[in-house]
């Protein structure tokens, strides 16, 4: 199984802070990331900083405009208003299809927020419990979205930069 989660960390800086640990690990080969994108919400500020990392030490599995169109979904579809929210709500009915639902999106912007950070990663269940096992030390909170095996391979098939093969059977 695959899945979407949120690593929220309390700080504008901290979810950084734990990238060089993580791109080690990786590295090691003692942790799993298909894909990932840091983000980082300065207090006073109107909306967070983004930025696609890939697989953390390397490319990732999807195209990069991925996190551009969730992250958007999330953080300007308050800020844009109602025209671009009714053609938001037409992309998030497709990402819905992929296993990203409305409610996670909600979840997500109440969750991170000014004067927070957080890594959006989409990996395996391994990965997730890498990524738990190498944070345990860290204060965090996390948001999870499961895929379906499908959903997991339509996701790659559509938006991936190589074939849907990175989904096992």
């Amino acid at each position: 199984m695959h899945a979407v989660t949120i690593w929220r960390f309390d700080g504008p800086d901290a979810a950084a802070a734990v990238l060089t640990g993580l791109e080690a690990r990786v590295l090691g080969g003692q942790l799993e990331v298909d894909d990932a994108a840091l983000v980082s919400w300065p207090p006073g500020h109107r909306k967070p900083s983004t930025r696609p990392l890939g697989a953390v030490a390397g490319p990732g599995a999807l195209w990069g405009g991925f996190w551009g169109m969730l992250l958007g979904l999330v953080f300007l579809t308050p800020i844009a208003g109602p025209t671009f929210g009714a053609a938001a709500g037409a992309v998030a009915g497709t990402l819905s299809d992929f296993g990203v639902e409305d409610d996670f999106l909600k979840r997500a912007r109440e969750t991170v927020t000014p004067g927070t950070s957080a890594l959006f990663v989409i990996s395996n269940d391994r990965g997730v419990e890498q990524i738990a096992a190498a944070l345990e030390d860290r204060n965090f909170s996390m948001l999870r979205t499961d895929l379906t095996h499908e959903q997991a391979r339509q996701l790659y098939a559509a938006l991936g930069e190589e074939s849907a093969s990175r989904v096992g059977g």
